[in-house]
């Protein structure tokens, strides 16, 4: 990791005297909102859209209807598994559901993609904010209804909020966790309060939940064993499906909010289709047949070298990149700390070292990717250079241990020399797992150790990995769910092996890796995430707080447990400004990046896209999204010409 000139913790305390320090107070609502009706919100104030706006920018309100789009989702959410699926209920821990179950939900309040953080009444047409700040009652819209026919009132939408509560998946629980209050005023009089102890913008993430329906589950358990569709109000519904193997979203043609300014021109598909590959090679000729119509390629031997298949020399499959969102992002491996061997900072550090991007990169990926350095890649969030006087300031109050090279320029990963087996790295890596602790045996030792153990009835370990007092071998399982991944680990682990650390990739089904995942039962894993425009701390904590760490089925891989970077979180919560937040996110990278919490890998610039060229779509693309399946159409003429009309 490369290091600049540090400060000491009491250089800093010492220049954050001198700093200004920035007021935090919590943010509340501004005198002219409190008590008054408001058709959006956005995390500071900011709204493009007026009351009265007929659409969205960025669709087409004039988009056709029908068609089927069969596509390969490049993201997903909750408990959702893009390999196989068991259950219908998305909204649980346990089980895995496929993916886009949300469409066949309504929610309070939806976002608009071309603004950072903003939201607009779906059925809710209104929202009243206390003067507080810690309660907000929602008007619904009275034509609200379930897909049965049935109204969909104020009951469920309170039902909904203490179902998920004390039920629901991690990352709707979390939010609600200062929730004091939901409840039904009247048939269409939403009223939810919270405790104030909940960060300004919790209501952002919360008026974005699916609302169910009570009636239904009332009959129905609110597990993992469902697989009958649940009763929904959303633009589509669960159509034919096999479970494992493939899904259909059918498009409710009387769906009652299909007009309102925030669905016009989306959702024009008849029919959704997802199928389910358990391999990715298989997936792509599904692709290449014209079975799947939209992919995106994540395998960037496969964008080099095969996407030169008959469909796409005679122009009836486009081949192309759009612009990645300006969302931040990050890509790392998740070293579990819940596991002793893993705690010492610096056996993640050698861990990392292992790692050659420079060698992978030319050699595997075709030099498509860019490494990674930070928890918020490809923001304004990423920390950079020595830290700035408000940093400094926060820095040096913040409680708790705090790594030494938080306090200079952000710890970043080496680079190579792009031998595949750079000896400066390795040799430091033999270093640091011999700080912590770990070496390798020498022989007499070994031999009479081995006696003892072998009296006791145990193995001999392998003089070439690194023991500890105890003798026991430093082991590290990566964890994977696809062949691509050995292809991609083989190389490193190759170079963790070579410095002592006995390592070995496990591929497992799809379903293990996620029940495994979900119950911190892994010793290394890789996840892709990507946050919202502009974070909230409830959106965080799912990845880092100390609450998350022992809570099945949260992000918090590592099991990362720090008063500072709670408190950051709770610093985030309370930014009243968007330059506050970002001095704030600044300093939890900082703080991240030196705990090693986070190993960081790779990114592209751009997504990857394939399509067949039979569908419409504006351009330029949204900043803040981009759902295919909700913003594009099918177009006929388009379809005729390639032979798919």
């Amino acid at each position: 990791m490369r290091r600049a000139t540090l400060f000491s913790r009491r250089a800093f305390l010492a220049l954050s005297s001198s700093a200004v320090a920035v007021a935090m107070l919590p943010l509340r609502a501004r005198a002219l909102e409190a008590g008054v009706p408001l058709h959006g919100m956005s995390a500071f104030g900011d709204l493009k859209y007026a009351p009265g706006f007929t659409h969205f920018d960025y669709v087409n309100p004039e988009a056709p209807k029908g068609g089927m789009f069969n596509f390969s989702p490049p993201n997903w959410g909750f408990n959702q598994n893009v390999l196989s699926f068991n259950t219908l209920n998305s909204f649980v821990r346990t089980g895995d559901a496929p993916p886009r179950m949300e469409m066949c939900f309504d929610s309070l309040m939806t976002r608009s993609l071309d603004e950072p953080d903003a939201v607009y009444g779906l059925l809710a047409e209104s929202v009243t904010i206390s003067g507080d700040g810690n309660a907000f009652t929602f008007r619904l819209r009275p034509e609200a209804r379930f897909h049965d026919g049935t109204p969909l009132t104020a009951e469920d939408v309170a039902f909904t909020y203490k179902l998920f509560k004390e039920k629901g998946h991690p990352s709707l629980l979390l939010p609600l966790t200062e929730m004091t209050d939901a409840l039904a005023l009247s048939e269409h009089d939403f009223y939810i309060a919270f405790n104030g102890k909940q960060a300004s913008r919790t209501i952002l993430d919360i008026v974005l939940f699916p609302i169910l329906s009570k009636a239904f589950f009332t009959e129905n358990p609110f597990d993992s064993s469902q697989l009958k569709p649940p009763l929904g109000s959303g633009p589509y519904r669960v159509g034919r499906f096999s479970a494992g193997q493939s899904i259909e979203y059918e498009r409710v043609d009387d769906y009652w909010g299909r007009d309102l300014p925030v669905n016009r021109g989306l959702n024009n598909f008849d029919r959704i289709r997802i199928e389910f590959y358990r391999d990715r090679n298989a997936g792509f000729e599904a692709f290449k047949k014209g079975n799947v119509h939209y992919r995106q390629e994540f395998t960037s031997r496969l964008w080099a070298q095969d996407y030169d298949f008959p469909a796409v020399t005679d122009k009836k499959v486009v081949k192309r990149e759009f612009p990645n969102e300006l969302n931040p992002s990050m890509q790392a491996w998740a070293v579990n700390q819940r596991r002793e061997r893993f705690r010492d900072p610096r056996i993640r550090e050698a861990i990392a070292l292992c790692f050659d991007f420079e060698w992978t990169n030319r050699n595997l990926f075709y030099d498509a990717y860019e490494r990674s350095q930070s928890t918020f890649e490809r923001s304004a969030y990423k920390a950079e250079g020595a830290p700035s006087p408000e940093e400094v300031e926060l820095l040096a109050r913040l409680p708790g241990e705090i790594p030494q090279e938080a306090f200079g320029e952000p710890v970043t990963m080496p680079e190579s020399d792009g031998s595949g087996r750079d000896r400066k790295l390795l040799q430091r890596a033999s270093e640091l797992l011999a700080q912590a602790g770990w070496v390798r045996p020498e022989a007499p030792s070994l031999w009479e150790r081995g006696l003892n153990l072998v009296g006791l009835g145990e193995q001999l370990p392998d003089p070439q990995f690194v023991v500890n007092r105890e003798g026991r071998q430093l082991t590290l399982e990566l964890l994977v769910h696809d062949d691509v991944f050995v292809r991609v680990y083989s190389p490193f682990v190759e170079n963790l092996r070579a410095v002592g650390i006995a390592a070995t990739i496990r591929m497992v089904d799809p379903s293990q890796y996620q029940a495994r995942i979900n119950d911190f039962d892994f010793d290394m894993v890789v996840i892709a995430a990507s946050f919202s425009a502009t974070p909230t701390r409830d959106e965080l904590q799912r990845f880092c707080h100390s609450r998350a760490a022992d809570i099945p089925g949260t992000r918090n891989l590592p099991g990362t447990k720090s008063e500072a970077v709670d408190a950051l979180l709770d610093e985030a919560g309370r930014a009243e400004t968007r330059d506050r937040l970002t001095v704030v996110l600044r300093v939890l990278d900082r703080v991240l990046r030196a705990r090693r919490d986070w190993i960081p890998n790779w990114h592209a610039a751009n997504h990857r896209a394939a399509y067949w060229d039979m569908f419409g779509f504006k351009e330029p693309k949204p900043d803040y999204g981009f759902p295919v399946e909700a913003m594009w159409w099918y177009d006929e003429e388009k379809a005729k010409a390639i032979g798919k009309g």
